[in-house]
């Protein structure tokens, strides 16, 4: 009963936290032209940086049907239901790995919403020459346009929240958490090659710069140090308290 209990509770936890996230757009600025002026300062950072091939990749994807039809499925789904999944494994292997890694999923979501609240930044498809990849295939899925939620749910979600992108930085703690859990090199491959793969997807949409993807990864890897930093002394004491018991039954015999 109390395991269940637990478990309820962190449903609440996350959904309250996938609320929270999505309708940051009430808290955010709506106004486009800073959000446009944003995108063009990533923009040209990126052409600096030698890093802006968005454009062309973009329009590579538009222009392939089956790629753009699976990509905008990929960017719909994959988001959500892998987190899941393994936010599932991760509570069955045990508490203590579950709560390290639940804890920086939470932290780098709360980091990235602070960013979208301070500074809404447009996503390439609200740039003109860029192709809006899931508005354009709406027809063939559940999603509306501009958004990767179902019909009209989608006015939930905070349109100028690109950078940072936490599909990406999502993926990222998914191949961390999934390296935490096995030591299996397929299994292994898999969770890299899902933040890989979700890196391409949300650039070849049109949802999000390259900037966004690498400091939604950023944003990721510090909170995931800082879990793990935090839970080190909590994995110190549970070791200590069962060495205690182990020494305590070894007397007792």
């Amino acid at each position: 009963m109390f395991h269940a209990w637990r478990g309820i509770r962190e449903l609440v936890l996350l959904g309250a936290l996938w609320g929270v996230y999505s309708l940051s757009r009430l808290l955010a600025s709506a106004e486009l032209e800073p959000a446009l002026a944003r995108a063009q300062s990533v923009l040209e950072t990126e052409q600096f940086l030698g890093l802006h091939h968005e454009l062309s990749f973009n329009h590579f994807v538009a222009g392939h049907e089956v790629l753009a039809v699976a990509s905008s499925y990929y960017y719909a789904a994959a988001h959500y239901l892998v987190t899941a999944a393994v936010l599932g494994l991760l509570w069955y292997r045990g508490p203590q790995i579950y709560q390290q890694a639940r804890n920086g999923l939470v932290l780098a979501t709360v980091m990235a919403l602070a960013a979208y609240i301070t500074m809404p930044t447009a996503p390439p498809r609200f740039v003109p020459g860029y192709l809006d990849v899931l508005a354009e295939n709406a027809d063939l899925g559940w999603w509306g346009a501009g958004h990767s939620l179902p019909g009209e749910m989608g006015q939930l979600t905070n349109e100028l929240a690109a950078m940072p992108s936490m599909h990406a930085g999502w993926a990222l703690w998914v191949a961390l958490a999934v390296a935490l859990v096995t030591r299996n090199p397929w299994l292994r491959s898999l969770g890299w090659a899902h933040a890989l793969l979700t890196g391409l997807v949300v650039i070849g949409t049109g949802n999000h710069w390259t900037l966004d993807v690498l400091i939604g990864w950023a944003v990721v890897s510090i909170a995931w140090a800082l879990a793990s930093r935090l839970s080190a002394p909590a994995e110190a004491a549970v070791a200590a308290r069962r060495s205690a018991d182990v020494a305590a039954k070894s007397v007792a015999r």
